[in-house]
């Protein structure tokens, strides 16, 4: 990977749910130390916020960004593991559950708000963004996910009643999970396991070769979980918020 390779994106969703401009720019784990590319790319930005992640490695990056004119928020950590499909642990099989990626729009807007609504996440770090906005902003990108047939829930038969979900970026050689999570008043009875064996198996169906999660890194309970059912860490990003001060100031 070159340093060219480094770009940064407009996010148009997100600008449009915060009420200010933002973009995005990720620096892959194969572009080596490309701080030079990442400096150039902020200082062409117009936007108003630029969430960056990079590797966690490149340590020395965090003060540098703070000398680019914009005020830095240090914003979360983003853990992420991955099991190769078909090693997992799964849990013994239940006649009572069952995973189908057909979901409701009032049925995926409920889960989510149940299962997102205390989590942590990088959004809550700048005062610009509210939490309400962030918690809408899980929910649009989950329904984007059903609508697209990338998503998996977790259905209890005898009640026919949902009781987690999964949303997917699917690709040839691998399945990332992007929101997953099983519902507050489910929660205790194992069934988390069962929903990652549902996204493992329609893995291994299209032949793809891995499973991919991540979350911020304070989120210890759920990477207990993955560690159970045999996935292992592999690498982590930084979060750093770019923001103009002007707009801090006026908060």
């Amino acid at each position: 990977m070159h340093a060219e390779d480094v770009q940064i994106h407009e996010s148009p969703l997100e600008s449009a749910r915060f009420g200010c401009s933002v973009e995005r720019l990720t620096v892959p784990l194969d572009a080596e130390d490309s701080f030079i590319a990442v400096r150039e790319a902020v200082r062409g930005s117009d936007a108003d916020v630029i969430v960056l992640r990079y590797p966690a490695q490149y340590v020395a990056w965090f003060a540098q960004l703070i000398a680019l004119g914009r005020t830095a928020i240090l914003a979360d950590s983003l853990a992420y593991w991955r099991v190769r499909a078909g090693e997992g642990r799964a849990p013994d099989p239940s006649n009572n559950l069952d995973t189908t990626g057909i979901v409701c729009p009032a049925t995926t807007k409920a889960l989510i708000a149940d299962i997102f609504a205390r989590y942590g996440n990088h959004y809550l770090a700048n005062p610009l963004f509210k939490i309400g906005d962030a918690l809408a902003g899980y929910q649009e990108w989950a329904q984007r996910s059903v609508d697209e047939g990338r998503c998996l829930a977790l259905w209890e038969r005898e009640v026919d009643d949902a009781l987690g979900l999964a949303t997917l970026d699917e690709t040839a050689l691998r399945t990332e999970i992007l929101l997953a999570g099983i519902a507050g008043k489910a929660q205790g009875r194992g069934l988390y396991a069962h929903l990652l064996k549902g996204v493992e198996d329609r893995t291994l169906a299209r032949g793809a070769a891995e499973v991919v999660i991540s979350t911020q890194g304070h989120n210890t309970r759920v990477q207990r979980a993955w560690a159970r059912y045999g996935f292992e860490p592999v690498c982590t990003l930084l979060t750093v918020h770019l923001v103009r001060p002007t707009l801090l100031a006026a908060v």
